[in-house]
């Protein structure tokens, strides 16, 4: 796939997943209107939607259909934006900015901060239960397990904890690792296998798919805490440098910023040869591993 038509890939999936989200989503004029406000102030509009675009190309891989791709695709991404709003709150790691627009405790208050990640996290759900979305039954319980356990203390969240009670520790990068594929890589790695499932794929070619994940999920992670590093606000939407001044470990922290780069070089390329038995099919896929490689750097 040539890069002119891997960006108009991209760009038509972005703005797919726009719609369905707008769709998805319950609109402003509902009661609770406020909450129903926020809830779309912080979910459109905005964002690279990483985690929809792996679940749209495993997708494609797997011929699934796309109303059932859109549902994966809007499922992964509100549990990831809840995320967000719940980590930028003052509890977690207070920040007044995300996506270049004030964050939603900062634009509403912190007690409907709380809620719209409460909100979001039950939508995803909602929207992946929906009776009749999948062909197969076992295979939508299947997806709607692999989601809640990446979202909760064995993914998403422990990560999240993990990271909270390691601010001012050096940890090994064995230890970082194992913190990151917790609070990055299990949503990453849920979004492939979410897409994947909303078609038709063997185990063995879920394993295939889950290795490359993992190592996108790394790769994400690393190419985060170089930008944290060396780009500015401006170009993150989110405040730069946060990590360094929380005192918090990070690739850079303990590999060093070249060896951090050499890193994410590295992991890219693991995760395009875990897609080599797929041939042209994971094309998309392997654009999106040099996408996130190259994002600033």
């Amino acid at each position: 796939m040539s890069a002119v038509k891997f960006t108009d890939w991209m760009h038509h999936h972005q703005q797919r997943v726009e719609t369905a989200l707008e769709h998805a989503l319950p609109a402003a004029s509902i009661a609770p209107e406020r909450l129903h406000e926020a809830m779309r102030y912080t979910t459109l509009g905005g964002g690279k939607r990483v985690r929809p675009l792996l679940a749209y190309a495993a997708g494609e891989l797997a011929n699934a259909a796309a109303k059932t791709l859109d549902a994966a695709a809007c499922a992964v991404e509100c549990i990831h934006v809840y995320s967000l709003v719940h980590d930028d709150m003052p509890c977690m790691d207070d920040d007044a900015l995300r996506r270049g627009k004030p964050t939603v405790h900062v634009q509403y208050d912190e007690a409907t901060a709380l809620l719209v990640g409460d909100a979001l996290q039950t939508q995803a759900f909602d929207i992946l239960s929906a009776p009749g979305l999948f062909a197969d039954p076992a295979r939508q319980l299947r997806a709607i397990h692999t989601l809640a356990q990446a979202s909760g203390s064995r993914g998403m969240a422990g990560g999240q904890a993990i990271d909270l009670a390691s601010v001012g520790k050096e940890l090994s990068r064995a230890e970082l690792e194992v913190m990151h594929l917790h609070k990055t890589g299990a949503l990453i790695r849920a979004a492939v296998l979410l897409g994947a499932l909303s078609g038709e794929v063997s185990d063995e070619q879920l394993q295939h798919l889950d290795r490359y994940a993992k190592c996108i999920g790394l790769l994400f992670q690393v190419v985060d805490d170089v930008l944290d590093a060396v780009a500015d606000t401006a170009t993150l939407g989110k405040t730069a440098g946060k990590d360094a001044a929380n005192n918090k470990p990070t690739y850079v922290s303990i590999l060093g910023l070249s060896e951090s780069k050499a890193l994410a070089t590295e992991l890219a390329a693991e995760a395009t040869d875990a897609l080599s038995s797929f041939g042209d099919r994971a094309a998309c896929l392997r654009e999106l591993a040099h996408y996130i490689v190259s994002r600033q750097f």
